[in-house]
């Protein structure tokens, strides 16, 4: 093989190799990826973020300017992601996922959320996409070389979720609705504890045949609370012991309540039911 063709051949391949080498380098970024997150009392809060460094760097007025829509990071818009419905300085914020920008500024910044997360940067920042802003006060900070998001404090009412860079710090507080989320799961478990006695009281009529320990489960079920669907159980038991007309007012009630309820898919059964106690 001619010498030249073999030369040329051995530097492509020389490149070949370096450029193979160097797309699996490794080496640390200068503004690495960070994500934290916290439970706050059934609210799971969570900031994904890019944190640039100072790097001899003048970072408030300069690399960051004031007055202007800055992405709280480096790279892309920093995430913030609330599980539940959350509020911040008055504003009510629905669960979901933002894109987290501030306009800094000496002695007060301006924190935005906006519905946009998907965005490299700030760059194509729209206003009309904010879903809140809250005005918080920026505090000095012992130094720290890259931005970092902190949850310095939090109980199950709410957090403080720090921004710390430089020397500054800028605290956003963010209250959760945990007392009336707790309340509301408190009385969804309460007044759906009737349907598993109900539906035990059911496997007793349908399947054992245990109809005196049916009774007790369905009694323990109306305890609880009044459905057209237990009191119609409490009806089929009795009937199936023969106490027709113990079980005839009984249907009539479930019928009254199944009425007005959203679902009486046992309406067929109950009339039918009326139809053959009467004659017993």
């Amino acid at each position: 093989m001619h010498k030249t063709l073999v030369s040329s051949l051995f530097v492509l391949a020389i490149s070949m190799v370096s450029v193979s080498a160097f797309a699996d380098l490794e080496l640390p970024r200068l503004s690495p990826g960070a994500k934290v997150s916290q439970t706050v009392g059934l609210t799971d809060i969570a900031v994904e973020y890019s944190s640039p460094g100072v790097r001899g760097r003048k970072i408030w007025g300069t690399l960051v300017p004031y007055g202007e829509v800055w992405r709280t990071g480096a790279n892309a818009a920093t995430k913030i992601t609330f599980s539940k419905d959350v509020s911040v300085g008055g504003a009510n914020i629905p669960a979901g996922t933002y894109a987290l920008f501030a306009i800094p500024q000496k002695t007060s910044w301006t924190i935005i959320f906006n519905k946009d997360f998907n965005q490299g940067g700030a760059f194509n920042y729209k206003k009309d996409l904010d879903v809140a802003r809250v005005d918080v006060k920026p505090q000095m900070a012992p130094m720290r070389e890259h931005l970092a998001y902190i949850f310095s404090d939090f109980n199950n009412g709410g957090a403080t979720l720090d921004l710390e860079w430089e020397k500054v710090r800028v605290p956003i507080a963010i209250k959760t609705n945990t007392d009336a989320q707790a309340a509301a799961n408190i009385k969804a478990a309460v007044d759906g504890a009737w349907m598993p006695y109900n539906q035990a009281a059911r496997y007793m009529l349908e399947q054992s045949k245990d109809y005196e320990q049916g009774l007790k489960l369905v009694d323990q079920s109306l305890a609880i609370k009044e459905d057209w669907l237990n009191v119609f159980t409490k009806a089929q038991l009795l009937a199936a012991k023969g106490h027709y007309k113990e079980a005839l007012p009984l249907a009539e009630k479930a019928k009254e309540l199944g009425d007005k309820a959203p679902r009486f898919f046992y309406a067929d059964e109950v009339k039918k039911a009326l139809a053959e106690w009467k004659n017993k």
